[in-house]
């Protein structure tokens, strides 16, 4: 039997003599929302309700009550409202109480008094513990989390929010710093076969774990979780750094993979426990900031390590900023109490959804390697990826269903999914992932070939729009902060992605930096005033105990958003770069033009041929700019879904998980 439930039966029935009716049947719909199911509220409801009826020949103690419930002893209905008649005082007393502006002890009924009722009554009373969207508003004055531990201010929480912007740093700036340095370790190694298993190693894990560390956040000991796939980030770096053989690089990349799937949801759960509600979206807002600074920082990173050390530097430098993070978290994050942390290894692997798991990460797996080998080393006709993607979708389906039958049990709860904000944030967030890391990968490209410019010079040409996400990203969050609101950013997001992203496809041979530049500018906008706010979105309309679970939701969308667009990005730049070839440059081998790649083709086509095989590039890359313009505005689906609510209209004193 919950505790937690009959706690609110007591409180109820003991506070009962101090409160009128309508107060009393508000705190009852709220705390039974929360703490009971629905055959259980009803008879609960039926307790209180003989209380409140006029008829005083009903006794409230005569009220039926399921076997698995005590039946409630409530007062005498006229000394009640005796009591409430008895002086002005009283009103006044039940109003403090109300709204928070009085302890309960003030006022307290003779009767056992243990240490922790009197906040967990003033909660109770006020609606504390609903957490899902249930309007109220938050009573925020006293700092204090829902498990009594002060929110962190001061030094604390600049050291806390620096910790977790250095941990996602790190995870986003692994996706970005081996590219300039696969040359090297190609040159090493002499695996020049296995270039794409450098980058597709650690995208294969971060993606199917995400999901599964939602759980473990929800069960487990957040700092425990937290630190840990910190450390298996900081291991693989390590076996990367360290690695004598391209094998051995491509484990490491594969487990330092795992730890990034749960870095950024960890820091985002932290954040939770860390800030009120309505102060998340700024911070929240600087942390995802790290995403667009690791994206410019990656390559400039790399290509310095690789030209002046060594690129054995991409992965070292990981390890002193990661010890760093993991010290402050240590020392500085309070571990939030989890009244709901499993207590036997059974109900451990249970809560964990194995069969969810078992069927979700093959298909996933299954899904990426398709992606990967499809178009490049093997036709899309292949038996190999067709049976990879027919295997995916048969997986996927089986996931689906074991969703349904587990319930509460399962890695994406069917009552989380099913919120309107939540399945909306997500198709917002997987086509917002799709359309910037589509113009992320393939805006370098056209500076390099188009302009002539080095990778790392393309590097520096890609700024604005880098620079754009971040202030805009920010700056987001402070109005949010400010405001309350999150939706009309959505949706401004959603109309300033298009635009940014079709203005680009029209760059051509002769576009000035005004346009390219602006252009930039304005998709920057787009995304970063979008990006940020699924995840405050997803925090309003949870519980705390399922806020892990969400984020890990809207951060798997725009990791899968980002990977399958870019592949379908690289299949039309591919085909129509072969087509625009044999339309202005037909003499010219196409063959000869990918071996040679962007930046190698003024040196290996002939004058003649060049301003053909140029334009064929910008052709082709137009068309690539096109498809992050379609699911730019596909984004659209989402963002007027998501529900118009206020991070300053809801309780944040939640139950903790």
């Amino acid at each position: 039997m919950d505790p937690k439930r009959l706690q609110a039966e007591a409180d109820l029935a003991r506070l009962s003599v101090h409160l009128p009716k309508d107060t009393l049947s508000s705190s009852l719909a709220t705390s039974s929302r929360y703490f009971l199911d629905d055959r259980e509220t009803h008879y609960m409801a039926r307790n209180i309700s003989h209380w409140l009826s006029d008829d005083e020949s009903q006794p409230a103690t005569t009220a039926a009550t399921p076997s698995t419930l005590p039946s409630l002893k409530f007062p005498d209905r006229a000394a009640a409202r005796n009591s409430h008649r008895h002086s002005k005082r009283n009103s006044q007393v039940r109003t403090s109480i109300i709204l928070g502006t009085l302890p309960y002890d003030a006022v307290r009924p003779p009767g056992p008094n243990p240490a922790t009722e009197s906040k967990e009554k003033l909660q109770l009373l006020s609606g504390s513990g609903s957490g899902s969207d249930s309007g109220n508003i938050a009573n925020q004055a006293s700092g204090t989390r829902e498990d009594g531990q002060e929110y962190a201010t001061g030094l604390k929480l600049t050291l806390i929010i620096t910790a977790l912007c250095f941990s996602v740093f790190l995870m986003a700036l692994d996706n970005s710093i081996i590219a300039t340095a696969i040359p090297r370790i190609t040159d090493e190694f002499h695996s020049l076969n296995d270039v794409g298993w450098y980058g597709s190693a650690y995208m294969l894990t971060g993606s199917s774990f995400q999901l599964l560390f939602g759980k473990f956040y929800t069960f487990w000991s957040i700092k425990v979780v937290f630190l840990s796939v910190i450390g298996l980030f900081e291991v693989g770096s390590l076996v990367c750094a360290i690695a004598p053989s391209s094998v051995v690089l491509i484990v490491g990349r594969a487990v330092a993979g795992i730890g990034s799937a749960g870095i950024f949801a960890g820091a985002l759960t932290i954040l939770a426990y860390t800030v009120p509600l309505e102060k998340r979206p700024l911070y929240s807002g600087l942390i995802g900031s790290m995403w667009g600074i690791s994206s410019v920082a990656g390559p400039l990173l790399g290509g310095v390590f690789t030209d002046r050390l060594t690129w054995r530097w991409c992965f070292y430098i990981n390890l002193p900023i990661g010890f760093v993070s993991v010290i402050v978290i240590f020392f500085c994050f309070p571990d939030p109490q989890r009244t709901k942390e499993p207590r036997t290894w059974k109900d451990m692997f249970w809560q964990l959804d194995p069969l969810g798991t078992a069927t979700f990460m093959p298909a996933i797996i299954c899904l990426l390697l398709a992606l990967h080998w499809g178009g490049s080393q093997y036709a899309w006709d292949n038996a190999r990826v067709t049976s990879l993607l027919m295997l995916s979708a048969f997986l996927v389906l089986i996931f689906l269903y074991v969703q349904y039958k587990m319930q509460d049990n399962a890695t994406v709860p069917p009552r989380i999914m099913k919120k309107r904000t939540v399945w909306s944030s997500t198709i917002f967030e997987f086509f917002i992932g799709a359309c910037f890391l589509l113009a992320m990968y393939f805006l370098p490209i056209w500076f390099q070939a188009i302009k002539g410019a080095s990778a790392v010079t393309s590097g520096t040409m890609n700024i604005p729009m880098l620079l754009s996400v971040v202030l805009f990203t920010v700056g987001s969050g402070i109005v949010v902060t400010s405001w309350g609101y999150y939706t009309p950013f959505i949706i401004a997001a959603a109309v300033l992605m298009p635009i940014g992203y079709g203005l680009m496809s029209t760059l051509n041979v002769d576009s000035g930096p005004a346009a390219w530049i602006g252009f930039q500018i304005i998709a920057g906008a787009g995304v970063g005033i979008g990006m940020q706010q699924p995840l405050t979105a997803v925090q309003v309309v949870l519980d705390i105990a399922d806020v892990p679970t969400g984020t890990a939701m809207i951060i798997f969308a725009q990791s899968l958003g980002g990977a399958l667009f870019v592949t379908a990005g690289n299949t039309v730049f591919s085909n129509r770069l072969t087509a625009f070839l044999a339309e202005y440059a037909p003499k010219v081998d196409a063959q000869v033009v990918f071996a040679a790649g962007a930046t190698g083709i003024r040196s290996v086509i002939a004058p003649e041929s060049l301003a053909g095989v140029v334009h064929a590039f910008n052709s082709a890359l137009s068309n690539c700019f096109l498809v992050s313009t379609a699911t730019a505005s596909a984004a659209i689906v989402g963002a007027v879904m998501v529900e118009w609510k206020s991070v300053k209209g809801k309780n944040i004193e939640m139950a903790a998980a």
